[in-house]
């Protein structure tokens, strides 16, 4: 018994289980994402009627915003018992954010782009306040977009959902998917940067703690890499990495990985974490 046992952690440690860890957080486990609704993001949703972790992929864009233009959807945000979902066009078209409320009802509501604004929309974060959202923008920046908080600060639909300030980040960052608040200072964000220049590795988990919690004025943020994510899969090549959640329930940390290949159908992975 106890040889099968020691065989058995060689395995978990040869397959890689062992090196999943990134920085202070330890890996807890992996549940399968499925690409076609569940490779984007998730937001862990708290209301009165009980908890959900709601996942978004290009299969859960529905056909009534996909033909008005918004064909992405990025990783989503939740707090109070609100849920967002981040919409981004081809063009350079208003951003969308689609809103559920915790009665269950839908209002979406509209960003026009700021003349020095990206059109993506890769995702939602509240904060624990619930007044602002912190959006993002895709490629090399040094920004994060802060606005007040659709559909609880910010409650009319018919109204330009206005940019309120930005984080200001003390280094650049790239191609970020997703970022969630642990505390009204510090965020986590997952990049899916397949370079490795800015911090030493590819698809770093970034932690960026902020000199005050966001609000109508610019805030700084200073960034630190906590190290890869997760690279695991049976085929070789390029992964993507996707959204992010903090539950602050049990202090799980989840990060979906998409595979390489034709194993993005079968071995994708929501990491789940714990420090």
């Amino acid at each position: 018994m106890r040889a099968l046992a020691v065989t058995a952690v060689l395995m978990l440690v040869f397959a890689g289980v062992a090196s999943a860890d990134v920085g202070p957080w330890r890996t807890i486990g992996s549940d399968v994402a499925r690409p076609l609704d569940e490779s984007q993001g998730l937001a862990v949703v708290e209301r009165p009627s009980g908890t959900t972790v709601k996942y978004t992929g290009i299969g859960t864009v529905p056909a009534s915003v996909s033909s008005r233009g918004w064909n992405h959807v990025g990783d989503p945000g939740a707090g109070h018992g609100y849920y967002v979902e981040p919409y981004q066009r081809d063009d350079r078209g208003a951003k969308l954010f689609r809103v559920q409320a915790p009665d269950g009802t839908w209002t979406e509501y509209q960003h026009a782009l700021e003349s020095w604004e990206a059109n993506n929309n890769s995702f939602a974060a509240v904060s624990p306040d619930g007044q602002w959202m912190v959006a993002g923008e895709w490629g090399t920046m040094t920004r994060l977009l802060v606005h007040p908080m659709p559909g609880i600060a910010f409650t009319n639909p018919a109204a330009n959902l206005p940019y309120a300030s930005a984080i200001r980040l003390d280094r650049p960052v790239r191609d970020i998917q997703g970022c969630d608040f642990v505390t009204a200072t510090q965020l986590l964000c997952s990049s899916d940067d397949p370079d490795g220049s800015l911090f030493g590795v590819t698809k770093p988990l970034l932690q960026v703690n902020l000199a005050a919690p966001v609000g109508s004025s610019d805030v700084a943020g200073t960034v630190t890499s906590l190290g890869q994510l997760p690279l695991q899969s049976g085929c070789s090549g390029t992964f993507e990495v996707e959204g992010i959640d903090y539950d602050e329930r049990d202090g799980t940390l989840r990060v979906v990985v998409m595979s390489p290949s034709i194993c993005i159908l079968f071995d994708s992975k929501t990491w789940r974490f714990h420090r």
